[in-house]
């Protein structure tokens, strides 16, 4: 009973010291009028990459701040943008509609409605700097609102546009100088090996790149699929295109479509009940599938994918897969699984169709 008795003492003691303590700090601070504390601000916070070349029309998040132990919260401010040649940049500053996610998409959803509750439009500067110091270009953008890089691939000086950026915290500010933006032009889907990055015409055969007859193309991912005549796998590369994809527009679409289709060597449409292994219901994340001889067309919401998460719909995160398999009885009574398709994305909202044909010979359907 004693131990207990001391022990209260002692900690009703050490409370009443540290009490009195903060009451005799607290006065020494306002008899001797010290500075409130603030917070840290380094003289080398700076970003590890000052230019920026994201591609128009689609969501670019740049950045790579370094606070360099300053403390947060902090406020970033675009400031001085001007071109090379000191003439002041507006086209990035532009505010329109721009979509933003206000919900989780999880590539779950069940309709077109479920995930557009997910997101909204809101009023956005084109390209804006965020709390964390992140930079975006938001998809909004365009080639008629903002003027892309020189087709002729230049960055002169008088053709980029530099900017400042300004750092503030309760303990002070630090100005950024000389950042650059050299956007490309807006490419529509990947791959976009098709499309020269600097003019937006059809980009020059790898192999040939002095022929202007020739031009490059998508090329799908093939396993195991044969030729009809030879016999022989089929390949696709700088070499030899038996098999190219075209991701083009088509007319006649609800204005939010997707469309597969398979063309023969003659450029006629193949029925797609003919990859009779393919998935088409779990495919693409659309809805009201439309199945006919000639394609399979969903509604779809724009871009695919929409968001750069691993889902069913986007293995990989960045690129969805459309890929169409089927199978036949081979040599010896063995049963052979052959598959072809392509890995791709789409950020422009429109009837969009994705054709696999099969320019050299056809694929190899039948039994042995």
């Amino acid at each position: 009973m004693k131990d207990k008795h001391h022990l209260r003492v002692m900690a009703k003691c050490i409370g009443l010291f540290a009490l009195a303590a903060m009451s005799t700090l607290a006065g020494c601070k306002k008899l001797y009028d010290l500075p409130e504390e603030r917070d840290y601000i380094s003289n080398n916070v700076n970003f590890s990459n000052k230019i920026f070349e994201p591609i128009i029309g689609r969501t670019s998040m740049m950045g790579g701040f370094n606070a360099d132990n300053s403390t947060f919260p902090m406020t970033f401010e675009i400031t001085n943008a001007r071109w090379g040649d000191g003439r002041p940049v507006t086209d990035l500053f532009r505010t329109v509609p721009t979509y933003v996610w206000v919900g989780e998409y999880t590539g779950l959803e069940k309709s077109l409605a479920e995930i557009e509750s997910k997101r909204k439009i809101e009023q956005r500067p084109l390209f804006e700097i965020r709390r964390s110091g992140e930079f975006v270009l938001w998809p909004s953008a365009t080639n008629e609102f903002i003027q892309p890089r020189a087709e002729d691939s230049t960055n002169l000086v008088q053709n980029t546009r530099f900017f400042d950026v300004k750092v503030r915290n309760t303990g002070g500010e630090r100005l950024i100088r000389d950042l650059q933006i050299r956007p490309f032009r807006e490419r529509p889907y990947e791959p976009s090996n098709d499309f020269n990055a600097y003019t937006g015409k059809p980009a020059p055969d790898p192999k040939f790149p002095l022929d202007p007859k020739l031009r490059d193309y998508i090329r799908p991912f093939l396993n195991s699929v044969v030729g009809a005549t030879t016999n022989q796998f089929l390949v696709s590369n700088n070499d030899k295109k038996d098999v190219i994809v075209y991701i083009r527009p088509f007319s006649g679409g609800t204005g939010n479509s997707l469309r597969i289709k398979v063309l023969n060597k003659d450029s006629v449409a193949m029925n797609p009940s003919l990859f009779n292994e393919t998935q088409w219901d779990k495919m693409i994340h659309g809805f009201n599938m439309q199945k006919t001889a000639e394609h399979v067309q969903w509604d779809v919401a724009y871009p695919i994918p929409l968001v750069e998460i691993k889902t069913p719909y986007a293995p990989e995160g960045s690129r969805a897969r459309a890929e169409l398999k089927y199978s036949r009885v081979g040599f010896g009574g063995l049963r052979v699984t052959a598959s072809f398709g392509l890995d791709f994305a789409i950020y422009k909202k429109g009837d969009w169709e994705i054709v696999f044909f099969f320019k050299g010979e056809n694929p190899k359907l039948i039994n042995e």
